[in-house]
């Protein structure tokens, strides 16, 4: 984990770099697909599921959950991502809702500049190293 500086437009624009966003979904779907049939179960798209953290409270410290409760919050961020409703998410189902779910954080974000922890090699550090990059070679 580090600790780097975003706002919307990094996430906007790492989306609108069709090459770089297709790569780093294709990456990770490749990652989640355990089983390489082309197709994530839930019981695959689970643990990205949980990297979410839904449940995580004030500054990073966990909550006990009920367990069906997690099952129901999980199961519904399943059905998101599973839009033809067939108990399997395709590459181009996965691309659609993480983009849905990237923009609704940019939008949410804004345009100042703020302070987050991100995991690497998550999508939200792979839009900060492509801005990074960019700022580098254009220096």
């Amino acid at each position: 984990m580090s600790v780097e500086v975003l706002d919307g437009a990094t996430i906007v624009n790492f989306i609108e770099d069709e090459e770089a966003f297709n790569c780093s979904i294709c990456d990770r779907f490749s990652l989640l697909d355990t089983d390489h049939d082309g197709l994530l179960s839930y019981a695959e798209l689970l643990k990205e599921l949980q990297s979410l953290r839904v449940f995580e409270t004030h500054f990073g410290i966990d909550v006990k959950t009920d367990p069906k409760e997690l099952a129901r919050v999980y199961n519904s961020l399943f059905v998101q991502f599973d839009h033809d409703s067939n108990g399997t998410v395709d590459l181009e189902e996965f691309k659609a809702e993480t983009k849905r779910m990237m923009l609704a954080m940019a939008n949410g974000l804004g345009f100042l500049p703020v302070q987050m922890v991100l995991e690497e090699g998550s999508f939200l550090k792979k839009a900060v190293e492509r801005e990074s990059t960019k700022l580098a070679l254009a220096a």
